[in-house]
């Protein structure tokens, strides 16, 4: 339920963030909200504030404006922050951020990419990936690179639920598969 409900309010914010007169870019509301998110994980007070249906909703409100002017978050991520304490959905705010990040990079284009390795990669090896991905999916590929010490050697990449399987163990398997069919 929760992350349909996300959805429906991370999905009218990026509207606003694309339409045509949008009062900010798209980049700086996901950085504001970022931001947001991170300082509310990093506060329990602020957490338990947001959180708590024993706090008002004004006293919520002056506290994401008192936020917001300490940190200089826009007016159009404040009001969207505003409408999520309004509705009580301030729990809802991490899986908010990521629908948000999603409906972004969907509408731009960009897909993600987890990639595990065996070994370190050099930039030109990372942007020759990066480039494959891009071409294999047809979006721009973001990578986010991690060394895996379980994998044998070769790379692994997940966009979205899709894997790439590019490595040592994944070959393995799929000719032991084959050699036994």
């Amino acid at each position: 339920m929760s992350e349909a409900l996300a959805g429906r309010y991370a999905t009218a914010f990026a509207d606003i963030l694309f339409a045509p007169n949008a009062p900010i870019g798209a980049e700086q509301a996901l950085s504001e909200l970022r931001g947001v998110d991170e300082m509310v994980a990093a506060a329990a007070d602020l957490k338990h504030i947001l959180n708590s249906p024993a706090v008002s909703r004004v006293r919520k409100r002056a506290v994401v404006a008192k936020l917001a002017e300490q940190t200089g978050i826009s007016a159009t991520t404040r009001n969207f922050l505003y409408v999520v304490i309004d509705r009580g959905r301030a729990a809802l705010l991490p899986v908010l951020r990521k629908k948000v990040e999603d409906l972004v990079d969907a509408r731009r284009g960009v897909a993600r990419a987890q990639v595990a390795t065996a070994a370190a990669l050099s930039e030109q090896q990372k942007a020759a990936l990066a480039s494959e991905l891009s071409r294999v999916t047809g979006k721009q590929v973001v990578c986010e690179f991690h060394w895996d010490p379980a994998l044998l050697g070769g790379v692994v990449a997940r966009i979205g639920s899709t894997v790439y399987d590019g490595s040592v163990r994944g070959k393995l398997t799929a000719l032991k598969s084959r050699l036994s069919a």
